[in-house]
């Protein structure tokens, strides 16, 4: 077993050695939406990792190109699903903002403020920023995204 801490919760989780990030995410319900169901095509896992990078799986082929498309991803961005734990010290941070997987993810919030920056599951950038208003507009604009994530889900 191997000790993930999450920041800037600054909360801990044990994982068998061997487990990917996201598992952990999920274990502590953190709510991750996997728009690709765990297959590092999209940006919904990503992460940085502020220590014990060298504890960690190397990046695989897929998780490289991934990252490379990803708004915000540095030399520290990792896909959770992607990167297994193999040594102790690791140090996750989690992303500032909201992933959607869907427009209609955000009907509910119609005419309100964004609590936290709205994140666009394939490459990250924001969607809606923290503290503007969700506006039917900006939904309808956020229709392509349906179709870009099936795109994404088929390509597996």
């Amino acid at each position: 077993m191997k000790t993930v801490t999450f920041q800037p919760i600054n909360e801990q989780h044990a994982v068998n050695t061997g487990s990917d990030i996201l598992q952990a995410l999920l274990a502590k319900d953190l709510k991750v939406l996997m728009a690709c169901g765990g297959k590092g095509l999209c940006a919904t896992c990503h992460v940085h990792i502020k220590a014990g990078a060298d504890k960690l799986s190397p990046m695989t082929a897929r998780e490289t190109r991934t990252l490379s498309f990803i708004t915000g991803a540095d030399e520290r961005s990792r896909l959770a699903c992607q990167c297994r734990v193999l040594g102790e010290g690791v140090v996750v941070e989690l992303p500032e903002g909201m992933y959607i997987e869907r427009a209609e993810d955000l009907m509910s919030l119609l005419g309100q403020r964004a609590e936290r920056n709205i994140l666009h599951p394939i490459n990250g950038s924001i969607l809606i920023a923290q503290g503007k208003i969700i506006t039917r507009t900006r939904l309808e604009e956020l229709k392509r995204l349906n179709i870009e994530v099936q795109e994404l889900k088929a390509q597996e």
